[in-house]
């Protein structure tokens, strides 16, 4: 997004430790200019957002301009939407307000609200549900101008949001050692202002929605129902995309607050505990990256968040990792995991370790980040198991010839993924997936492997159906329901159960991968729907609103195996010929 009626640098001031922070303030040579209508009805992004409101929800653009388009930029102005972390760039408050506006008005597609009402009532509030919705979802963090930030005009008087509009020049910085909880209740300082008397009057007249909508801006999510539902999974999808993490991934993390602490944990290690760039340190800084030692920074992160009585942290180092991928607070390898494995060398001593990598500016601000290492830190493709260091043998030439006959990504798996976009924005989304600990079925599950590999993987699909940890016809889901059998997505659905079961690989043929090898099990079985020509892999069609896709995998027609009820179709999906 370009920056709107601006001039010069990016203006914050020095910390709050920062000593003569005054004259260095006044050394500034230039304050951010005010934004006004014009130039933000001629930014694209603004038009392209405003554009996708009008195709959602009639009535609702109008009513966003009028109350939107003037006051809150005149708050917002050229302000981000936090410090370090997403949005972190001029304008970034409006950019990331405006992508939660049209993210959840598409989510709220798949849903009809009030949820239980009668039809007639649903068709009666569809537009107040959608205005509410996306109301919720542009002032969600509105209240970080009152309380986060500090901004002076030229004149030297400080602002504040309830004075109203600025009409000079100004500066900002963030307020050190804020409550990062405070913003959600704040917003009750500014939302009257925002909304005018005949949209209140209008949306006070629905009471559930009406409450829904005020629990939000006090940030109280837990009450707040569908509506602070979708608000969070589009904040979520929002700040994935900005910071690089995968937006599908992001709309299964759980509450939002948990987020906060994870950051918070990691800057509080890196710059008050962990060694860093030195034999035997749990870190190393780059110019590009911050690479943190997966087990050891885990361990501590989860002992640090246990010792502050922080709730809801994962159970496992597994699922602290998908907790962290799923927020976009780590980098993916090109496969999609959140673990690389990486050379780190100086002089003459190397080793192995396992990583997590991070952006530097998730921890530092660039004026006190650390020297980069002055070694080097290589990625490689070794996959290891542990977090370990791993012995490194001596330097070798690869031949060029050993590197082609790598396996190659596998074309099931690449389309399996590739489909997760197009369904986005069909399915209504389910409970998130728990990644705990391996019950006690489960480990029965493991024992069953030895004996019969086939009905242990079976076993494993129904029981996280019957527990949810796997979902059913959802965006991202590995089980559908289609004319009337139940679809199982392969490779996506068999390479999962490996990942859960990584001792699988001992006891298959070696010459083929471990998930190729339980898919022969499965076969084994015999409860599959084989094709017309004696094949076993079927396709299903997904039509996407943009796009029709393929899916590829095994029809079961005894749906009892599986399901004690099977649930409807999913509409989106039918058998297709190969």
């Amino acid at each position: 997004m370009p920056l709107l009626c601006t001039s010069g640098q990016l203006n914050r001031w020095p910390s709050d430790g920062e000593q003569d922070y005054r004259l260095a303030i006044y050394g500034l040579q230039s304050y951010l200019t005010p934004a006004c209508k014009a130039f933000l009805d001629g930014d694209y992004e603004y038009r392209k957002a405003a554009g996708e409101l009008r195709q959602r929800v009639r009535g609702v653009y109008e009513i966003l301009g009028r109350g939107y388009s003037e006051d809150p930029e005149l708050r917002v102005k050229q302000l981000p939407a936090s410090e370090t972390h997403h949005h972190a760039y001029l304008g970034g408050m409006l950019d990331h307000g405006l992508e939660l506006v049209a993210c959840s008005l598409k989510l709220r597609q798949s849903y009809l609200l009030p949820t239980g009402a009668a039809p007639e009532d649903q068709a009666a509030q569809t537009d107040a549900w959608s205005a509410g919705i996306a109301y919720g979802a542009l002032l969600h963090d509105i209240g970080k101008i009152a309380v986060d930030l500090l901004v002076e005009r030229q004149d030297g008087h400080v602002w504040h949001p309830w004075q109203g509009s600025l009409d000079q020049p100004y500066r900002f910085r963030y307020l050190k050692g804020r409550d990062y909880h405070l913003h959600g209740a704040a917003a009750g300082l500014l939302y009257t202002q925002i909304l005018d008397r005949p949209i209140l009057d209008w949306l006070s007249g629905f009471p559930s929605l009406w409450a829904s909508l005020l629990y939000v801006l006090a940030g109280q999510y837990e009450r707040a129902g569908v509506l602070g539902e979708l608000v969070m999974q589009a904040d979520r999808v929002s700040t994935a995309q900005n910071i690089g993490g995968n937006p599908n991934k992001a709309l299964q993390a759980p509450t939002h607050s948990l987020q906060h602490h994870l950051i918070s944990g990691l800057r509080h290690l890196v710059q008050h505990q962990l060694k860093l760039n030195q034999p035997g340190a749990a870190g190393w800084l780059t110019h590009d990256a911050l690479w943190l030692v997966s087990k050891t920074v885990t361990d501590k992160l989860r002992a640090y968040l246990r010792s502050h009585s922080i709730e809801g942290i994962p159970s496992s180092n597994l699922a602290v990792f998908d907790e962290l991928q799923s927020h976009g607070l780590v980098e993916s390898t090109p496969e999609g995991k959140a673990i690389w494995t990486a050379l780190v060398a100086q002089g003459n001593w190397q080793q192995n370790f396992t990583f997590l990598r991070l952006q530097p500016a998730l921890v530092w601000g660039s004026e006190d980040r650390p020297e980069a290492f002055n070694g080097t830190v290589s990625i490689t493709t070794h996959d290891h198991s542990t977090d370990t260091p791993v012995p490194t043998p001596a330097p070798h030439t690869v031949d060029a010839g050993l590197d082609q006959s790598q396996p190659q990504p596998d074309p099931l798996a690449i389309e399996d993924a590739d489909y997760l976009g197009t369904l986005l924005d069909m399915f209504e989304l389910k409970e998130p997936e728990a990644r705990d600990a391996l019950s006690e079925s489960a480990v029965e599950t493991s024992t069953l492997q030895s004996d019969n590999p086939g009905q242990a993987f079976l076993s494993w699909v129904k029981e996280g159906i019957l527990s949810h940890k796997l979902v059913i016809n959802d965006s991202n889901a590995k089980i559908h329901t289609v004319s009337g059998t139940v679809f199982l997505v392969t490779p996506g659905l068999f390479q999962r159960y490996t990942q859960e079961f990584p001792d699988i690989s001992k006891g298959t043929d070696q010459k083929i991968e471990a998930w190729r090898w339980v898919q022969k099990q499965f076969e084994k079985l015999k409860v599959h729907r084989k094709r017309g020509d004696g094949l076993n892999i079927w396709a299903c069609q997904v039509q996407g609103h943009r796009r029709t896709t393929i899916l590829k995998g095994y029809l079961i027609e005894e749906s009892k195996l599986l399901f004690e009820s099977i649930p409807p179709d999913n509409p989106f999906l039918k058998i297709a010929e190969l």
